[in-house]
């Protein structure tokens, strides 16, 4: 398990500093690029004695293993990973979670898409299984823009096991399939929801498929036959959304 991570990005940053300074063991700046949008950063980064150094681009290309930086990087303690146990205090919290399931989701510029995605749509959680999935990522965190300091990721050994479990506590399973019970705009997505989304290309797995209440598909006027997985969790998590608002 790691121990420590890179993130970089004014707002991932910024969300540290927001959520979980404790986690910051120093901060590396672009030499030549205290601004007003990394001032403020800088002052709350030393208010939590946080060490905070000027280096040159090169360096912080290096840290940060890409040049998108934004002229700011942080080496952090790791992001402590939430599992099965820690569901149940989520639960406990509200008569009506809502939840993003993501099944084989690999790639951590979608996953941080949808931890974007989550956050605005107001989602308490994310469920994802321990293999065959990414976790939180110095990329993750920066396509995340700060969602990954704010929306909890549930690492799970057995995602089907654990649907079937929230189930249990009366969560209503809407999962995302080409075959389909119904289209998303007609099923009801209010109370206790959990949405599950499949990878891009190959979808939900058979268990995951087998343990949803419910699947759903989203009607498509083009010649594409699917969308990418973040965009597609974006068009569901608003919806339900939509409809837990009216």
């Amino acid at each position: 398990m790691k121990k420590q991570d890179i993130v970089f990005g004014i707002h991932a940053v910024e969300a540290l500093l927001k959520n979980t300074p404790e986690r910051i063991i120093e901060m590396w700046l672009l030499q030549g690029r205290e601004d007003e949008r990394l001032l403020p950063l800088i002052k709350t980064a030393k208010e939590f004695g946080v060490s905070v150094q000027t280096s040159a681009r090169k360096v912080l290309d290096n840290k940060a293993n890409s040049s998108q930086h934004q002229g700011i990087v942080a080496r952090v303690k790791a992001a402590k990973i939430l599992s099965d146990n820690e569901l149940d205090v989520l639960l406990g919290k509200t008569e009506t979670p809502f939840l993003l399931i993501l099944d084989g989701v690999t790639d951590p510029h979608n996953l941080g898409a949808c931890l974007r995605n989550a956050d605005a749509a107001g989602v308490q959680g994310i469920i994802v299984p321990k293999d065959n999935s990414v976790g939180i990522t110095s990329i993750v965190s920066k396509v995340a823009c700060g969602a990954a300091e704010s929306v909890p990721l549930f690492q799970v050994t057995n995602l089907a096991r654990t649907m079937r479990y929230l189930q249990d506590k009366g969560v209503w399973i809407i999962g995302t399939a080409g075959e389909a019970d119904c289209e998303l705009y007609q099923a009801d997505l209010k109370g206790p929801l959990a949405i599950a989304m499949g990878a891009e290309g190959k979808g939900l797995r058979r268990l995951s498929r087998e343990a949803c209440d419910t699947l759903v598909s989203i009607p498509m006027a083009g010649e594409v036959s699917s969308l990418n997985v973040s965009v597609a969790t974006g068009v569901c998590l608003f919806e339900a959304v939509r409809q837990r608002q009216a």
